[in-house]
């Protein structure tokens, strides 16, 4: 992919995978590990040189109704992984052409871009390390030692890695799921507990649950929170 393919384009397109996630109304897990296969791992490997599966005419050129394409493709590659009953292709063929404006795909173009889409990524589609099995699991665990845990609200966290894929955040925070996770419990907490109910030590707790480090862990925070407020 050349260097000249903006990062407004991978907006874009992130974007237009959580609508169409919305739209097709899977589940949280598949939204994420969808959002993880294309943003985290195949978008960026697009950018290597010597790409054997350069030649698919879904890569050159590399158009944005391709790209979009190829994240319909991880959140059916995702669906398959994770849903029962799974979506059938032509659910995601009747999106496409409501969504996708500048070019008409057919059922053997998705069957096409979700091969592509494997080769890419040498078909590693694993998505059990991702950071939303950790977040809400964290989640599940502060409900059972804190009260204001019910406070806290699955919903505010996914709003918060929406945004941080929006923005290309993910990436450049550079740091693990469980980091990632524990960072993103603490900034919902910020956000959507009331001062009056906020004398949990979060921060403390996150830390012990999952061996991360405290400066780090308010780093990440402050960065998150940065991004939150500029939304």
């Amino acid at each position: 992919m050349k260097e000249e393919v903006c990062s407004c384009l991978r907006t874009r397109v992130v974007e237009f995978l959580i609508q169409s996630a919305q739209d097709l109304q899977v589940s949280p897990i598949v939204k994420y590990s969808a959002l993880s296969l294309f943003a985290d791992r195949f978008y960026p490997s697009l950018s290597k040189q010597g790409n054997d599966n350069a030649k698919s005419w879904l890569l050159q050129p590399l158009r944005e109704s391709n790209l979009q394409l190829f994240g319909l493709a991880a959140i059916w590659i995702s669906n398959k992984i994770h849903d029962s009953p799974r979506l059938s292709v032509k659910s995601f063929k009747s999106l496409a052409d409501v969504t996708i404006k500048d070019q008409h795909f057919t059922t053997k173009d998705f069957l096409e871009a979700e091969l592509v889409f494997m080769q890419v990524l040498k078909f590693e589609i694993g998505t059990s390390s991702i950071a939303f099995r950790f977040f809400e699991d964290l989640l599940t665990k502060l409900s059972e030692v804190a009260r204001v845990g019910e406070q806290l609200s699955l919903e505010a966290c996914m709003d918060i890695m929406d945004l941080l894929y929006e923005k290309g955040e993910i990436s450049f925070l550079n740091c693990s799921s469980h980091h990632l996770a524990a960072s993103i419990v603490v900034a919902a907490y910020v956000i959507t507990v009331p001062v009056q109910k906020s004398e949990f030590p979060i921060v403390l707790w996150v830390k012990f649950v999952t061996s991360c480090k405290e400066e780090d862990i308010l780093d990440t925070v402050r960065n998150i929170l940065k991004h939150v407020f500029e939304a």
